[in-house]
This record gives structure tokens, C-alpha cells and sequence, in this order.
């Protein structure tokens, strides 16, 4: 089974795997993995999902190999690569721009290919923030959540969640980037300040550089007058990297709102629990 992105997935098996990270967390070293091996195709500038699936692997007594995601640039055919790759893996953890290439990977593969990452979606994140929230929130299905900022790989996993969980979705930013029709689950919106006092969860990502002018940080910055206008318990969670200043305020994130950087905790045990289920259920409706 492949872990490519959320929308392959059902509530149920989302749900599965966040009883299966309940369990992982009550006990959090076990050989679960002993005798597995996986391929990690990361780069060398990945930080905290890398440094999380290195040591999720290890607490579970697994073992992994390091090779440069540039290797699936080169002109042989993703099919010959995977074709000689599963011979001595026993699944693919991959961070690459490029969506189709893992798609294209998983296709050939007897091997589940998990995506670490791409330009499109980044569903182990999202997974585990969402996993995280519930943690804090039990009615975390009936909460409100908000992004703020442009069209990316962060927004579009997060519309794809709410779909998928049925949860309240806005996204504000400016005219253009809307992330496709309005639905039940997803709404689009110009203006931050009409939206805020409607938000339980607050969700932003660092800025491509042509937003981080004067006009739009004024616009949309999430500072802490603005998250104060938001539902009481309201919570302030940026996809790191961040920067103060630019898509949040310093004091927003100095302030008891920022979900804090033991909200990613999780993500370690998210990301094994991925793993587990990958590895350890057939073929299914999660596959590409």
C-alpha cells in the first residue's frame, strides 16, 4: 500500500492510523520494523521530516539507506529503477518535487513508496498536524480551519484533508489563488479580517518571495491583534519553516496561541505508523 497523497485515502483508514500513532506513542520502542529496510530519497536540505523518519525508523529497529533524490532525474526509466531498487528495499520513503515521478515509481513497485514531500502535496504533515489537533481537540471534526497565504503544497493538502475528514475549510489570500471551486468543505476568501472571528485553527506556510512585499504582509500577516479575533482555544499553527515578520507576527508567535514546537512531536510517530500500515496491509484503495 502507497502513502501518495490524502485524497487516495478513506476517513477509515485515516482514523486507523491515528489509533495506530495512540499506540506507538503509550510504546515507543518497539522491533516493528526489525528485518525491514528502507530507501530514503531525501535532500540534503530536508530537516525535520528527514530527521524524523531517520529516527522513527531506528526506535522500531529498522534500517535504511540514504540516496540523493537527484538519482530520479536521470534518463533511465523510473520502471528499471524501482525494478532493481525493491530488490533490496522494503519500501521507499521519497521527498521529490515532482508528484508524478512517485507516482510512476509506485505504479512499477511491490513496495509501498511513501511521499516525504513534493511541490504538490506533503501529506505527512498534514497527517500529523491534524493527528495532533485531535489530540488537543476530541471535536476536532467540528472545528474551523483557516489558511492564510498562497496556493501551495501545504493549502492544497490541507483543502485535500477536508475533504476527505469532512472538516470546515477557508483559505483566504489574494485574487488568484484560489485552489479550485467552492464546495461544502472548501471556501475562498480576499479578506483575512472577516474570516479570523470564524476560525478555530489558524494554519499559514512560509511566503514564496514575490508575497513578501509591504501590501500583502500588511493584508495577511497573522499577528497577534489579528489572532486574537479568533474563537476562544483558538490555535496558531504555521508549517515551519516560518519567519517572523513575514506570514506571522512575532508576537502572535511569542504568544500562548503558536501550537509550539512540541506540536511536531508527533510527527515521528505519525510517520512510523504511516509505515506500519503501509508495509503491513495489501494492496488496496490507498495504492496509485
Amino acid at each position: 500500500m502507497n502513502f501518495l497523497d490524502i485524497g487516495d485515502w478513506k476517513p477509515e483508514q485515516i482514523q486507523d492510523i491515528f489509533d495506530l500513532t495512540d499506540r506507538l506513542c503509550q510504546n515507543r520502542e518497539q522491533p516493528l520494523l526489525q528485518g525491514k529496510t528502507f530507501l530514503l530519497l531525501f535532500p540534503e536540505s530536508s530537516l525535520r521530516t528527514r530527521v524524523s523518519f531517520d529516527r522513527g525508523i531506528r526506535d522500531l529497529r529498522g534500517k535504511y539507506i540514504y540516496v540523493s533524490p537527484e538519482a530520479l532525474n536521470k534518463r533511465e526509466q523510473l520502471a528499471d529503477v524501482m525494478g532493481y531498487m525493491e530488490n533490496w528495499a522494503d519500501a521507499a520513503v521519497i521527498r521529490h518535487p515532482d508528484l508524478y515521478k512517485l507516482r510512476e515509481l509506485s505504479r512499477h513497485a511491490s513496495i509501498p513508496v511513501i511521499n516525504a514531500m513534493t511541490s504538490e502535496n506533503h501529506p505527512c504533515e498534514i497527517m500529523s498536524d491534524l493527528y495532533a489537533i485531535s489530540r488537543r481537540r476530541p471535536d476536532y471534526q467540528e472545528l474551523v480551519y483557516t489558511f492564510v497565504g498562497p496556493a501551495g503544497n501545504i493549502s492544497r493538502t490541507w483543502m485535500s484533508m477536508a475533504k476527505t475528514m469532512n472538516l470546515k475549510f477557508h483559505h483566504v489570500c489574494a485574487e488568484g489563488n484560489a485552489l479550485g471551486p467552492e464546495t461544502a468543505n472548501y471556501t475562498f476568501h480576499t479578506r483575512l479580517d472577516a474570516i479570523v472571528p470564524d476560525s478555530d485553527i489558524l494554519l499559514t506556510d512560509s511566503l514564496p518571495e514575490e508575497y513578501r512585499t509591504a501590501e500583502y504582509i500588511a493584508k495577511y500577516q497573522l499577528d497577534l491583534q489579528r489572532v486574537q479575533q479568533a474563537k476562544p482555544g483558538a490555535l496558531l499553527n504555521p508549517c515551519p519553516p516560518f519567519f517572523r515578520g513575514e506570514e506571522v507576527g512575532a508576537d502572535a508567535i511569542d504568544s500562548d496561541y503558536f501550537a509550539g514546537y512540541g506540536f511536531k512531536q508527533c510527527l515521528l510517530y505519525v510517520q512510523q505508523a504511516i509505515m506500519l500500515y503501509c508495509l503491513f496491509h495489501s494492496r488496496g484503495a490507498a495504492s496509485s
